[in-house]
Parts: structure tokens; sequence; C-alpha cells
């Protein structure tokens, strides 16, 4: 076991990393917070792998980390993504599992429902969460997907919030060769992911049409580094998941002061409660959000949402992650149950 002062080190464990494959990411959040780990005097090392819901990658996988795990050169283990877990199962080592959405929730299909394959990861995210020695969850929501008899931390997704930063709105539409003189609706994910819902943002934009003009702008595989630009262009973020976690994507851009118009979902409503300009929309159908849409697009402002995602900065929640860490450590290997950490000093 590290001593007080010696580096923690870990074996982070990931299916979802962006790598340059020429495949579309958005777990930049992943990388983000090894890279704030690193920063803050945690040796990591990642262990990213293709799962692709093929089993025998999964086996491949498992035995990459018992090789690894052999050397004896780790402290614990920390899981992202409840599916990862399984490659650290049966344990050698103190593990940490971070469920991050749809892991847990159920990946759901066109039809709105959790599918069959999205039944088993629960089942099986619930046995990862059964044998960790803790677990983290990204909103206060995820904890009722868990056993009762686990009791993990919500720590969010941060913020790199250098990064994520307002920009004049015409001076970044100038920088991406975008029209000045025309309102930009920005979605961002996956338009073939039934989670994200494309469709219902694209009714949403007919209807809107009707009543004031307006184009989709619709970002993905976008570079990451590009979106703080993106998220500066736009005039509103329309946001219309079916289920999440904490999304990142409502968070930057309240980071950028750009107005958001999202459905409920996950840890949304509490986003964006009382940020003057931002809607949350009463119910998913589009007549709904394309009102909300209006509403906000005639109002023709920035919000100010940058000071309530300050919270979120990555340097503070990483010490959240690192104070978990120290208590998995304390109490030492051994107990399959998930005991709740105390909050770490910032």
């Amino acid at each position: 076991m590290t001593s007080r002062d010696a580096p923690i080190r870990v074996l982070m464990i990931t299916s979802e990393w962006p790598v340059p494959d020429g495949r579309p990411r958005t777990t930049f959040f992943i990388k983000r917070q090894a890279e704030f780990l690193q920063a803050a005097g945690v040796a990591v090392d990642v262990f990213h792998f293709k799962g692709a819901k093929r089993p025998w990658n999964y086996f491949k996988a498992w035995l990459e980390v018992r090789r690894r795990m052999a050397r004896g050169q780790y402290d614990l283990t920390h899981a992202q993504f409840g599916m990862s877990g399984l490659l650290a199962l049966p344990k050698q080592l103190p593990l940490v599992v971070t469920f991050r959405g749809d892991d847990v929730q159920g990946i759901v299909g066109w039809n709105g429902r959790v599918t069959l394959a999205g039944r088993v990861l629960q089942v099986l995210c619930r046995v990862v969460a059964l044998w960790a020695d803790a677990a983290i969850v990204v909103s206060e929501h995820m904890k009722a997907f868990l056993p009762r008899s686990v009791r993990p931390r919500v720590v969010p997704s941060g913020l790199d919030l250098n990064l994520f930063r307002p920009v004049p709105r015409d001076d970044a539409r100038r920088r991406l060769g975008l029209p000045l003189d025309r309102r930009l609706v920005l979605f961002v994910g996956n338009p073939a992911e039934p989670r994200k819902r494309y469709p219902l943002a694209c009714d949403a934009l007919a209807l809107l049409r009707r009543a004031l003009s307006a184009e989709l702008l619709l970002a993905w595989g976008t570079p990451h580094s590009d979106m703080p630009l993106l998220m500066s262009a736009a005039d509103a973020l329309v946001f219309t998941s079916v289920q999440e976690g904490s999304p990142n994507t409502v968070k930057e851009a309240l980071a950028c002061n750009l107005p958001v118009v999202s459905v409920p979902v996950g840890d949304v409503p509490g986003r964006l409660q009382g940020i003057e300009g931002c809607e949350l929309c009463a119910d998913e159908r589009p007549a709904t959000i394309a009102a909300a849409l209006e509403r906000v697009l005639r109002r023709g402002r920035r919000v100010a949402a940058r000071d309530t995602v300050l919270d979120l900065d990555e340097r503070r929640l990483t010490q959240e992650v690192i104070g978990i860490y120290r208590s998995v450590l304390a109490r030492g290997n051994g107990h399959p149950q998930i005991v709740e950490a105390p909050h770490a000093i910032p």
C-alpha cells in the first residue's frame, strides 16, 4: 500500500478512449480526467481497448489486464464505465468504478426502451458494483440503478474551464467559416445513436422554421478543441437525449454562456434551474421544443451561466477522486462492498 506522500499508482481501464483512428468520439472527459490526475501527481497507466459488444474482445482485454496486474506495479484499478470493471474481476487490487450513464441505465433503442443487450449490461454492471471497493456516479439520479447496498459518491465529469470559455460570436464564426447572418442551433452527438434522438431535434427545427428562420448545426466528428468555438458561434444548443447521466455537452455549453434548450434528462433540470435565457421543456414533443427555441432565439442574447459550472473545474474534482483513492487504500483490499468515501479537502 502506498504511503501518504508516495504517488498513487493507478491502472485505468476503459473501452471508451479518444484515439486517432478516424472514429468520432465524445469521451474526451475520460482522457481529461486521466491527464488531470497525472498533473496532480497520480501515476496513471491507461489501458484502453475496443469492446464493440464482442465477448472475445473483452476476454483478450481481460488477459492483458491480468498480465499488467501481475507486474505488481499498481496500487488500485479504476474502471471507467461499469463494463470495463469486468476486466478487473476477480479482484487482485482494490477497484474503483465510475458509472457514467448507459452502462447502469441500459442501452436504449429507437423505440426509447432498454434493449436486451442493455438489460444484460445493467445486470453485469450491478455485479461489478457489488464487488468494487468504491463506486462513483456522475449524477444523483444514477444511484437508483445500483444495488441498495451500494453507497456511491457523486462526482460529475469535470470541465477544462481554460478550454471551454466564451468567445465573441462573430469572431468564432469567422474562425469556423460560418455565416454571420443566420441563426444557428447546435446539436452535439452521434445522429445514428438512438439515445441522442437527432430526428426529434430535426422535427423541432422543422416546426421552428414556420415562425423563424434557423439552421441546425450538427457537431459530430468535430475536433474537441473546436467545440468551444462552435458553442460560441451558435445561438442555442438543443438537447434531446432520452437518457443521460450528467451530459458534458450541456455543461460545456453553459461554460461558454450558450443558451440551452433541453428536455428533462439526467441532471440537466438542476443545471438549468435559475438560468435566465435557458429553457427546460415541459415535455418532449417537437412543438414544445420548437416553441422554447423560438423564445430563446427571439431573445437573441447569451446567458450568464458560466458561474454556475465553476464548481465543475476538473482540478477540484480531481482532488475528490484522489480522496476516494486514498480512502480505498486506507481500508485495504478484501471487502466486496462499496463504502462511501469522505469528501476530499480542495
